[in-house]
């Protein structure tokens, strides 16, 4: 059954799954005709994968569940592999909890519809939170490992993905439990709840691009995976930074600051344009536009989370950014005039039942122009299609 669209412009609502009725979706990305799923966890449900040959209706063929006191809320597929992360669920529980499960797990993809475990690499600590995997030799992630106080980033070697083993990882000075906390910068905004913890990176050759929760942008050599070397970083006195996406042909980086806290009393939680043409010296330029104002009235989160993020395979732009917004839906941007950035489309879907507004969480646009957008608490999964105008505009800026 359909989700009712609540506003839209640019984009219609042509499929939807509620996920067997555990519709808390978190990442989500199409391969083929099949589309995986990872669940936040409250449902604890673990990954779904559906068959998606027929867009319009989708069909849930396979459904895991969570590990106990875990969830596994990513995906990655490349290389006939999908790697799903496992960890500590709640992130902050309020009572003790029991044994969780903490790695990630490895599967073979000769069935797409239908993956057999091959391995498990376990982290240790709390787990592995993001995976990036888009094929070759390493896959790297963020996680909480033992002796570190948050997450830090690593890279695991899948020369033999039936043996996978780490093979580097880099944190900054004071994240390990045997050195002196870290200081936040004097009168930041954050001041005693200021955190630094690594959410992932994305690439642009030999450059990795973190962000780093409060302490914003990372810049990273990893021409020697093994050994990742900070070369540079960025602050904007943000929170909570999530996606750096580099489009690198175009010397820009789009970033997101996760919104994490509900209601209208919420700080701002954007996205924001950086210069990358020194790819080693990022250069704040601009915040894109915001949605209107009149979300920031509303309960639950409004604020930016998650981009489309150019993988392999999938539909791939330097100048159409597109991004979930909780509770303002799907946002698409046109950075034609990185000095003047315009949204150019949005869909925001009604609330799922017994919810107040719903929580896009988010996206993925595929090698055909859809765009598969998933809502945390209980909405499930939708399919968009681009109206004629965005879908020729699409074909227009398509990399």
């Amino acid at each position: 059954m359909a989700s009712a669209t609540a506003s839209a412009r640019g984009l219609r609502e042509i499929g939807h799954h509620d996920l067997g009725g555990n519709g808390d979706g978190m990442q989500v990305m199409r391969v083929g005709d099949v589309l995986y799923v990872g669940h936040t966890g409250t449902s604890r449900a673990g990954t779904s994968i559906l068959d998606v040959s027929d867009p319009s209706s989708p069909v849930l063929v396979e459904q895991w569940p969570a590990p106990a006191n875990s969830h596994t809320h990513k995906v990655q597929v490349a290389d006939g592999l999908l790697l799903v992360n496992h960890e500590r669920f709640p992130y902050r529980p309020t009572t003790p909890l029991g044994p969780h499960s903490a790695g990630v797990a490895v599967y073979r993809l000769d069935d797409p519809l239908h993956p057999e475990r091959l391995a498990f690499w376990p982290s240790t600590g709390k787990g592995v939170h993001r995976i990036v995997w888009e094929g070759g030799r390493y896959a790297h992630m963020s996680a909480t490992p033992e002796g570190f106080r948050d997450r830090i980033w690593l890279t695991l070697d899948l020369a033999d993905p039936a043996a996978p083993a780490l093979a580097g990882r880099w944190w900054m000075p004071g994240q390990a439990e045997d050195e002196p906390p870290f200081e936040p910068p004097a009168g930041h905004a954050h001041g005693d709840h200021f955190r630094v913890a690594a959410h992932h990176a994305l690439l642009a050759g030999d450059r990795a691009y973190v962000g780093y929760d409060d302490a914003n942008l990372v810049v990273l050599d990893v021409s020697d995976m093994a050994r990742p070397v900070q070369v540079g970083a960025a602050t904007w006195g943000g929170g909570a930074t999530h996606t750096a996406l580099p489009l690198a042909d175009r010397g820009l980086l789009v970033v997101t600051d996760e919104q994490q806290i509900d209601g209208p009393d919420a700080p701002t939680r954007g996205i924001h344009l950086l210069d990358i043409s020194d790819p080693d010296a990022p250069r704040y330029l601009r915040q894109l536009p915001e949605p209107d104002a009149a979300f920031r009235a509303l309960p639950d989160r409004f604020g930016a989370h998650n981009l489309h993020e150019n993988r392999p395979g999938s539909y791939r732009s330097s100048r159409l950014v597109f991004a979930t917004y909780f509770s303002a839906g799907v946002r698409v941007y046109d950075l034609a005039d990185p000095e003047d950035p315009r949204e150019i489309a949005h869909w925001v879907p009604e609330p799922p039942p017994g919810r107040a507004v719903p929580q896009i969480n988010d996206l993925f646009v595929d090698e055909r122009g859809l765009i598969w957008a998933t809502e945390r608490d209980s909405g499930g999964v939708s399919a968009l299609q681009p109206d004629d105008e965005l879908a020729a505009l699409m074909v227009e800026a398509r990399a």
